[in-house]
């Protein structure tokens, strides 16, 4: 086999080849068929609780993923306030008392009559 002769023999090849093919495609009939049937109800659950198996699988990996990263990125201690607190007791307002105005010295601010 030379080098020239490779594509008259592969036209050959392959003429055989379709006319293989196309004689055994024509001698199935429907006689040769077998029924159609419709499939087995184990193959349906088998496959249902193997898709619900894996999204569970799945479901859980995502929360576990969401898990780890959510602790990782948290401080080792709690974070400071926003201001220092303060001491909630403080000194008490006087009280203004009632003096008659008779006897009470006029305000600077006071407008004069």
């Amino acid at each position: 086999m030379n080098g020239s002769g490779t594509g008259i023999e592969e036209a050959l090849l392959e003429e055989r080849l379709r006319a293989a093919l196309a004689a055994r495609a024509h001698s199935v009939g429907p006689a040769d068929l077998r029924p159609l049937r419709p499939p087995t109800e184990a193959a349906r659950p088998r496959r249902l609780v193997l898709r619900r198996a894996v999204v569970g699988v799945l479901a859980l990996a995502a929360v576990a993923a969401l898990v780890f990263f959510t602790v990782r990125g948290r401080p080792d201690r709690p974070a400071e306030p926003a201001r220092p607190p303060r001491p909630t007791i403080g000194t008490p307002t006087p009280v203004p008392s009632a003096v008659p105005s008779s006897t009470a010295e006029p305000s600077p601010y006071a407008p004069q009559p």
